[in-house]
């Protein structure tokens, strides 16, 4: 007899990780291109001495640290094993089964299939032709069965952002008992435009008890394999949160890498010049060689090309370059060094350039 299991599991898409192989070129999961600094090696290796022991399930020393960096009470910060793992628990502390979910599409992969595992209801709300989020259609799809919206700012894997007055403006039109999700994992990497003024969910939710944000050491701090994230929110959501946690999930090494990242956090955020650089870079070669290619504030750029994305980086991913193909939307790239990019634009302004459709 085979062993039973939920039924509609098989109906929930696994999430699918950017792939590599030794030799290529890896830009397709958003990663940092620069390791730890000296200072959070050290850190890494001396917590290592301590993996005998459990972890501090209530991240003390992280909490306090970024209390005292984001100038908001420790009560109101909770943390995660990476912002993904805050998104699951978020969906678990407000949706019974049949509850709504509200969230754009195309947007983070992971939002569809933390809403399927809590078997509550998505309702994905697409996309803007300028590859941004639709407010008002999200706030359209609204109803009394609804818990929870979750707003991607900068959104992966579009790179669209929403400036604060307009988001300020959804923010006040959501009912005050619907939580909303402010997924700022590229927020390190946000500059002013002259046509978006920078929303900061920090600002945004202090007078705000329905919105938590949601961050990340994954990205700009360069912690992609330590798996830690946090949330700040009203100390009700952050202790329904605690309550849905999985026990000793970030484990010491996390936590101690992100106290000593958190203390080097100037040096590590200067990276992100660098990275703001090469995508100005990239994307006007990229322009110039006659893509459509939105404007981004994350650490990569997106390719809207439809049915042809999938030939596309398949084909990058023959000269060595491996891209994030989203099937049918489009590709996303990931800004990584100087030589990457280079290797990137010689395939996308070269053999490339057909298979995008471009004449």
């Amino acid at each position: 007899m085979t062993p039973r299991t939920r039924p509609d599991l098989a109906s929930i898409p696994a999430y699918v990780p950017g792939r590599t192989f030794p030799g290529a070129v890896k830009l397709a999961s958003n990663e940092t291109t620069s390791g730890p600094l000296p200072s959070v090696r050290e850190a890494i290796l001396e917590s290592a001495l301590d993996v005998n022991r459990y972890p501090d399930n209530g991240a003390v020393e992280l909490i306090a640290t970024l209390s005292e960096r984001l100038q908001v009470p420790a009560e109101n910060i909770a943390v995660g094993c990476g912002s993904v793992s805050l998104c699951q628990e978020l969906v678990q502390i407000t949706c019974e089964p049949g509850d709504e979910v509200i969230f754009p599409w195309r947007s983070f992969e992971a939002y569809p299939v933390v809403v399927a595992v809590a078997a509550a209801t998505a309702v994905p709300v697409a996309n803007t032709p300028e590859h941004g989020h639709d407010l008002k259609a999200m706030l359209a799809a609204i109803t009394d069965r609804t818990r929870l919206i979750f707003v991607c700012n900068p959104n992966n894997p579009t790179g669209s952002l929403i400036g604060r007055t307009e988001l300020e403006e959804f923010l006040d039109a959501v009912p005050a008992d619907v939580v909303v999700a402010l997924d700022e994992a590229y927020f390190e990497y946000v500059r002013p435009t002259s046509n978006v003024d920078v929303a900061d969910g920090l600002e945004l939710a202090k007078n705000r008890d329905n919105v938590v944000v949601l961050r990340t050491f994954s990205k700009a701090y360069g912690l992609a394999g330590l798996r830690v994230g946090y949330a700040v929110a009203a100390p009700e959501l952050t202790t329904a949160l605690s309550k849905v946690h999985t026990p000793f999930s970030v484990n010491t090494i996390a936590q101690k890498a992100a106290v000593a990242s958190l203390a080097a956090a100037d040096e590590l955020l200067a990276r992100t010049e660098s990275v703001v650089a090469e995508r100005h870079r990239v994307r006007d070669a990229l322009l110039e060689a006659g893509y459509d290619v939105p404007g981004s504030g994350a650490n990569f750029l997106w390719l809207p090309l439809g049915d042809r994305s999938a030939p596309f980086a398949e084909a990058a991913a023959e000269a060595g370059v491996i891209l994030r193909n989203f099937t049918g939307d489009g590709t996303r790239v990931t800004i990584g060094d100087p030589h990457e990019n280079d290797r990137f634009l010689a395939f996308a302004t070269g053999p490339g350039r057909a298979l995008a459709g471009i004449a």
